[in-house]
């Protein structure tokens, strides 16, 4: 190869610019770079050739081909700077947002009152310090009644309470769980103390009316450990009532009653008073059910292999549906499992406002 005169290196010069000027993209531009300046590239292939030329010639040659090298390598990078704004601006075109528009679309659906309940109440029992256990709705009849205290011919066994599935090849019968205790015996049973449950969930039972139906929400509370009194039960209910439904003082009451499963058991009643036809809770001369308690009986604590001169604890319940009912002013139960997009638009809560204790459970 013979050593390239002044004007040819000049041409090649304006040929190769005109070709970066040219180029569409980051990429083409790259291909580009490395068709001129890399290993095997023209201008890297004619520097090779300097060892070749006479002195003379590299001393003309030489510094033309190197000063095209350098205005080729800040002619690559101005162009590759122009071609990545030009990107940017591309992307932020398209990516660019409306301010003007509101800051959240409609919204279409509502959560459901049980489900804001169940989730108030679990912010409340959370802040106490208790943790969510969940078990299936099919049970056995140890674990729904026996392991419970439940006598042979109680009452709950009857068919009119306990919806019982067919006989299986054994003769025992599963059934749809009763009341959501079942869950509290599978914990202890699977835990060691102390335990500090809540065990919301689906309950079943023979019953329909105005405040019944064959399928409900419950909750169940359980604490287990070697100190826990009566005390602590009332003064973890007074609390959670005050909270959850929002009021500075409370009027209740602890009337004795009886559970299979706690010994002593009591139902808790809550003051309320009518005023213009509203009913409001947490003060006045009447009083309302509003769940039922009491220390964990002995013999369940047994059934669960627990020593029950060394452990003690309490239990509570007490029913999501009718909770929602008294608090959000719902004075029928059955269109909860109606589906009516209408009632639900009514009583339902807009899903972005989750409740929590600092900003407020219902909003």
């Amino acid at each position: 190869m013979s050593a390239p005169t002044e004007q040819e290196i000049e041409t090649l010069e304006g040929d190769l610019t005109r070709q970066i000027e040219r180029a569409a993209d980051e990429a083409g531009l790259e291909d580009l770079r490395v068709k001129m300046l890399g290993k095997k590239g023209q201008v890297s292939l004619m520097l090779k050739t300097l060892g070749k030329m006479s002195p003379e010639e590299r001393q003309i040659v030489g510094p033309a081909l190197n000063g095209l090298k350098t205005r080729l390598v800040d002619l690559i990078a101005a162009r590759q700077k122009n071609l990545s704004d030009a990107a940017l601006d591309a992307a932020l075109e398209t990516e660019r947002v409306d301010v003007t528009l509101p800051t959240y679309p409609e919204q279409n659906g509502s959560i459901h009152p049980v489900s804001q309940v169940m989730a108030e109440m679990t912010q409340i029992f959370a802040d106490m310090g208790f943790s969510i256990a969940e078990g299936p709705d099919i049970e056995d009849d140890f674990h729904n009644f026996t392991a419970l205290n439940f006598p042979e011919g109680h009452p709950a066994r009857d068919m009119h309470d306990t919806f019982f599935f067919p006989e299986d090849e054994t003769g025992s019968r599963k059934l749809l769980r009763t009341h959501t205790s079942p869950v509290q015996i599978r914990h202890m049973m699977a835990n060691k103390p102390p335990i500090r449950i809540i065990v919301p969930g689906r309950t079943f039972r023979c019953d329909s009316d105005q405040t019944h139906t064959p399928m409900f929400h419950q909750v169940e509370g359980l604490v287990i450990d070697k100190e826990t009194h009566m005390g602590h039960l009332k003064g973890c209910l007074v609390e959670f009532v005050k909270a959850f439904f929002e009021v500075d003082s409370l009027d209740y009451r602890f009337r004795p009653h009886f559970f299979p499963f706690t010994e002593p058991s009591a139902e808790m009643d809550i003051g309320y008073e009518v005023v213009n036809g509203e009913q409001r809770l947490g003060t006045g001369a009447k009083y309302m059910e509003i769940l039922g308690c009491g220390m964990v009986h002995p013999n369940v604590l047994k059934n669960v292999g627990l020593d029950p001169d060394v452990y003690q604890g309490f239990a509570f319940g007490m029913g999501i549906d009718r909770l929602a009912m008294l608090k959000y002013g719902i004075n029928d139960l059955r269109p909860f499992f109606d589906a009516d997009v209408r009632w639900l638009d009514h009583y339902g809560f807009r899903p972005l406002d989750m409740p929590t204790l600092a900003g407020g459970l219902s909003r």
